[in-house]
């Protein structure tokens, strides 16, 4: 079940990972922080890969090509990244029902 804390979490770690992306480039003379909107692709692209590098994994070890292990693995990462989109997907969801709910 996709709690409100796991959703916080999932965006605190997305955000740190950002922060430190943002100070590889800040050295490069970019000094601006990501926006809300970079932070999810991010977690979004690195979500896919996961998804993909899952798929890979499954297609070798049905061929005998790869350990269980590499395997399992593989899966559990691809559904916890899925996991974090989906409790942030529900979160952004929440907050714009909350905002259309507002009185102006």
């Amino acid at each position: 079940m996709i709690t409100p804390a796991l959703a916080a979490k999932a965006y605190a770690a997305a955000q740190a990972q950002s922060a430190s992306d943002a100070a590889g480039v800040a050295g490069a003379g970019s000094a601006t922080a990501p926006s809300f909107g970079e932070i999810l692709n991010n977690v979004m692209a690195d979500t896919v890969k996961t998804s993909r590098n899952a798929e890979t994994q499954m297609i070798a070890g049905v061929q005998g090509k790869a350990d269980l292990v590499d395997v399992v693995t593989a899966i559990s990462s691809a559904q916890a990244s899925l996991e974090t989109v989906l409790a942030v997907r529900d979160q952004v969801i929440s907050a714009y029902q909350e905002v259309m709910r507002m009185q102006i």
